[in-house]
């Protein structure tokens, strides 16, 4: 049998039979607002190539679910790139996007950097990739995820692999591949064969910690441990529930891992962009906000497409509350 990977705090085992009384969940108890009325719900500022120049150094751009693209140090860094109208391995069927991208593709400039979790749909796309590949100087990943890379046109020597609790350092910008309480697979027999991880970006006037995807743990204060204070945490709330709460973090989960983590502003993901759970497509922003608010804690809702500064101050709205 070949090697599989595993959680380091909760095991996460899920059977063929726990599919059926999901799917019957996903027919009787899904929320009838699980997607927008139409795409025009969900705000999105439209973007050119000259936008992205012109950003702002330490700032981000939420592009949709967990792809944000940062400039730091004058350096474009893109998580999890997912363009394509679907996140699923077909283009006619899957959870298809609420909301148009900000900006194409073909119109990005040269990103330095692109950092993939790991190898499920919503995170590792395809489509993407591919168009991508020319126009990114390093592809940082977890262990076994650059095979699938590679398989998508992307160059061996352009890939870098890492284990939990390794880093890379380039032209000052240090990336860290960090544990997540998740696992992989984009099949139905390759489950774990690829690892899967959390990121931080760190530079001398930040840290910035990228959770893309997974459940609660005691991870979390290992990497504030071990990395220090988190400046911004991109955190997940979305496609939660309790009965698979220890793959995906329920809101107040989420809560006690921007705790853990001692991060001074907090930044929701993996939200407005694919219907992949029961709640509305409104729950996570309207629970993050409520709890942020009792825990007083600074949190951002940037609508898709508007840029953030990193380290100071920005305003954003509920949006999600309009109509």
């Amino acid at each position: 049998m070949s090697h599989k990977y595993k959680n380091a705090h909760k095991v996460y085992k899920s059977h063929l039979k726990e599919l059926a009384p999901m799917i019957i969940d996903m027919i009787k108890n899904k929320s009838k607002k699980s997607k927008p009325r139409d795409k025009n719900e969900i705000p999105v500022n439209f973007l050119s190539k000259r936008d992205i120049e012109a950003m702002q150094d330490y700032s981000v751009i939420r592009m949709g679910h967990s792809t944000l693209l940062f400039k730091i140090q004058n350096q474009y860094i893109l998580t999890d790139p997912v363009f394509s109208n679907r996140a699923s391995p077909f283009s006619f069927l899957g959870p298809k996007r609420f909301h148009d991208v900000p900006i194409l593709i073909k119109d990005l400039p040269f990103i330095d950097s692109v950092i993939i979790s790991h190898d499920h749909y919503d995170h590792l796309d395809k489509q993407s990739i591919k168009a991508l590949k020319d126009k990114v100087g390093t592809f940082y990943t977890s262990l076994g995820v650059g095979k699938h890379l590679e398989n998508f046109g992307v160059s061996k020597n352009k890939i870098v692999e890492l284990n939990w609790w390794e880093s890379k350092i380039k032209e000052d910008i240090e990336f860290a591949c960090t544990p997540a309480q998740h696992f992989s697979g984009r099949t139905l027999s390759d489950r774990d064969k690829t690892l899967w991880s959390s990121w931080l970006i760190k530079t001398e006037k930040g840290r910035f910690y990228f959770g893309a995807d997974g459940g609660y743990s005691s991870s979390f204060k290992e990497i504030s441990s071990k990395h220090g204070e988190i400046t911004m945490a991109f955190l997940e709330v979305g496609a939660y529930n309790e009965k698979w709460k220890d793959i995906h973090m329920m809101p107040e989960d989420a809560i006690q891992a921007f705790k853990d983590l001692k991060a001074n502003v907090l930044f929701p993901i993996h939200n407005g962009t694919f219907d992949l759970s029961l709640h509305s497509w409104f729950e996570p922003f309207d629970r993050i906000f409520s709890l942020a608010k009792e825990n007083s804690i600074d949190i951002r809702f940037p609508i898709m497409g508007e840029a953030i500064s990193l380290l100071g101050y920005t305003k954003t709205s509920t949006w999600w509350k309009r109509g």
